[in-house]
Order: structure tokens, then C-alpha cells, then sequence
């Protein structure tokens, strides 16, 4: 049986019929998904668990305490991380992304 991971980002600026994308090899398919929200984001998360995915990792404006919500709301069944940046680097991100 493949593997699946999924990768999720979040932006209300993404069409999320479209910003998408599947990388396939033999052993694990690699799936990226876009949300507009975060209630959208735990729909699909609750999507993938029943799907078979073994582990998600959410862009970083999901923050660990949601994390660990998204973690609770699988029953501790799908493994989760997050994105973050280097501390020496926040104002580069800020400034890219506009925080």
C-alpha cells in the first residue's frame, strides 16, 4: 500500500479547484493542497484522515496551537507538523508575506 503525505498552505487568495498539485512515485504520493480558511482547513484535514493519509504538514500560519487542534481532531491517528522560519529571519517574513 502507498503512503500518502499532504502538504497544506492557506491563503483567501487561492482557488482551491486549481491550486493544487500530485507528485507520484512508487512508494508515496505527495499531495499539495490550498485552503482559503481555517475551518477549511480542518475539513480537509478530517477529509484526509478518512482518506488514508499518514502524515500532513500545514504552511505556517497554521501555528502549533492549531496543530495540535488538527493533530486532536484525528484522533492522534495522521502525524502533523508545520513550517517555521528561522527566529534571525521573522522580518524578511513578515515583510514577504505582510504581517
Amino acid at each position: 500500500m502507498k503512503k500518502k503525505f499532504a502538504h497544506i498552505l492557506m491563503s483567501p487568495a487561492y482557488n482551491t479547484e486549481i491550486h493544487k498539485a500530485v507528485f507520484e512515485t512508487e512508494t508515496k504520493d505527495t499531495y499539495i493542497f490550498t485552503v482559503n480558511s481555517f475551518d477549511e482547513a480542518k475539513e480537509l484535514v478530517l477529509k484526509l484522515k478518512e482518506d488514508g493519509f499518514g502524515v500532513i504538514e500545514l504552511c505556517g500560519a497554521f501555528g502549533e496551537e492549531r496543530t495540535r487542534a488538527y493533530k486532536e481532531s484525528t484522533d492522534g491517528q495522521v502525524g502533523f507538523g508545520y513550517v517555521v522560519n528561522l527566529p534571525e529571519q521573522d522580518g524578511i517574513i513578515k515583510e514577504f508575506f505582510g504581517h
